[in-house]
């Protein structure tokens, strides 16, 4: 047995390649951002470091998975279909995040803000990989870390310090509650590996004997992750960190923490089961509470309605996408809410699968929004209010058509991916059964209520850009990767809505979330 087990952590190395190439191709942007100052050759650099990792990641995922059982009960990191598609969605943000700060970062600055950015694109991965406490803990403050420079490197004023100073301190206050709700668990299982923890949770025999401690480390965790992907009441640094922030670090926030951390909610609560585990009561996600799914009921509610109700009083377009952020996590939490009632079906709705179809969508169409902020800025005007906004449908109406497709997606209008994106999130509330069907049907309705507030203070925005003129037209400055940017972002945001790329998302989040086959059972070493 220990021979197995020696083998199989050797061959975590072997799935790391990704992030090792990352990591390594960090290090030399790093040291020669200290030699030479150039935007052009360390952003290629970058890129190829990109592409590099997106290629070994296509070799890896033909390998065998390595040890089974042993693999799921003994080694810190695990590699399934949540892992891969994590890691794809990590490296596909990371080119277009790379793309967008072509032209925003200045060229002393561009070694450093693109080696913090495959730094956190490495940490995406493996906080998808984790299975351990401490690994995913470290595995999220690989993305918190360099984040923190991130912010603050591609503008250097007070409201930029300001925002990076704010961000920092209340991102050590939430890993605090993250690792007292972990110490938690660690107690109450006396173990760190995540499978094993979900495995003595999930026993129908030992459910009943989960202490009051149980609901406090869920609602620690709930908290601590919480400030990642920016819910109520945990959201309240955002509209201040992204008017205060450059627009490629606003983008940046808005995409990736979301992504680590409702993957991290998967991972820790057991909404993705590994191999070897299975449900307590046929409902994922439950094994420390039961209480786990109304708490994310009423999150999911406030969340929406706060984000949506706050952003039709702003008129800076940063803040008002800030409080867009907010809202969009409240309708993915419909879809985590909805998980534990729809784990195993599949057949019909997959919450689980929503989810992540919804954070592929809203990344798309988030960065392309203020991608659109960053092409249209120039060094003696910045695209900051809504009126900045009037007339670029007759000066820029390209750049305008693009801006119109990205605010319809995040309205939810048909032939968009984000209104696949809320189709699957609604229906999969409204599919949920048994005695909590009538809760959850008012939750789908709520959802879209909230749909509908939202789209009053997008379409405001397409209203000043069509309806209105300017006494000063906007002239940007033309730029290959920032074009390059809008383009992908807006071919996602159309694609992703039509067979048959939406049909291969849709399958592959399927794939991801699809419960495991194996008995639940602990491999127990040698002595």
């Amino acid at each position: 047995m220990m021979e197995i087990l020696n083998n199989v952590l050797a061959d975590q190395f072997r799935y790391l390649l990704p992030e090792i190439i990352l990591v390594a191709a960090a290090c030399v942007v790093f040291l020669g951002g200290t030699w030479r100052a150039d935007r052009n050759l360390w952003g290629l650099f970058s890129l190829a470091g990109l592409v590099a990792a997106l290629a070994a990641l296509s070799l890896t995922s033909d390998w065998e998975a390595p040890g089974g059982m042993v693999a799921v009960f003994a080694a810190p990191l695990q590699w399934d279909g949540l892992t891969t598609l994590t890691r794809i969605m990590a490296l596909g943000g990371g080119v277009v995040l790379l793309l967008f700060a072509w032209k925003e970062v200045p060229d002393r600055q561009a070694a450093d803000h693109h080696a913090c950015l495959l730094i956190i694109v490495a940490g995406v991965g493996l906080v998808a990989a984790a299975n351990d406490l401490i690994t995913l803990f470290l595995a999220l403050e690989l993305i918190s870390i360099p984040t923190y420079v991130l912010l603050y490197l591609p503008k250097h004023d007070e409201a930029a310090q300001e925002a990076a100073l704010k961000y920092f301190l209340l991102s050590i206050f939430s890993s605090a509650l993250l690792l007292f709700g972990f110490s938690y668990l660690y107690g109450m299982t006396g173990t760190t590996n995540l499978s094993a923890i979900l495995h003595t949770l999930n026993q129908e025999t030992s459910a009943r004997d989960i202490p009051i401690l149980g609901q406090v480390a869920m609602i620690m965790i709930v908290a601590g992750l919480g400030f990642r992907i920016t819910a109520v009441p945990f959201h309240f640094y955002a509209p201040d960190v992204y008017q205060g922030t450059s627009n490629v670090g606003a983008a940046l926030l808005a995409f990736m923490p979301k992504v680590a951390g409702f993957v991290a909610l998967l991972r820790v609560f057991g909404f993705v089961l590994p191999d070897g585990v299975t449900p307590r009561g046929g409902l994922a996600g439950t094994g420390l509470s039961d209480q786990l799914p109304i708490l994310l009921w009423f999150l999911a509610a406030l969340t929406m309605f706060l984000g949506n109700l706050l952003a039709l009083l702003q008129d800076n377009i940063k803040r008002l996408l800030a409080y867009s952020s907010v809202a969009h996590a409240g309708y993915m939490l419909v879809a985590l809410a909805s998980t534990p009632f729809l784990y195993g079906d599949t057949s019909g709705p997959n919450a689980a699968s929503a989810l992540l179809y919804y954070l592929v969508a809203y990344g798309a169409m988030t960065i392309g929004a203020f991608c659109v902020l960053s092409y249209l800025s120039t060094p003696s005007r910045s695209v900051e209010s809504v009126d900045d906004l009037a007339g670029l449908g007759q000066s820029q109406p390209r750049v305008a058509l693009l801006m119109t497709i990205f605010l319809f997606s995040l309205i939810g209008i048909p032939l968009t991916a984000g209104f696949n994106g809320k189709f699957l999130v609604i229906f999969g509330a409204m599919a949920v059964p048994g005695e909590h069907t009538h809760l959850y049907v008012l939750l789908a309705v709520l959802a879209m209520v909230n749909a509908a507030i939202g789209g009053w203070y997008y379409l405001r925005l397409v209203a000043v850009m069509y309806l209105r003129t300017s006494h000063k037209p906007l002239q940007p400055e033309r730029h290959t990767p920032a074009l390059a940017t809008l383009l992908v972002c807006a071919i996602l945001t159309i694609g992703l809505s039509l067979p048959p790329a939406a049909n291969w998302l849709l399958e592959a989040t399927r794939n991801a979330v699809a419960p495991k086959s194996l008995p639940a059972r602990v491999v127990q070493s040698d002595r």
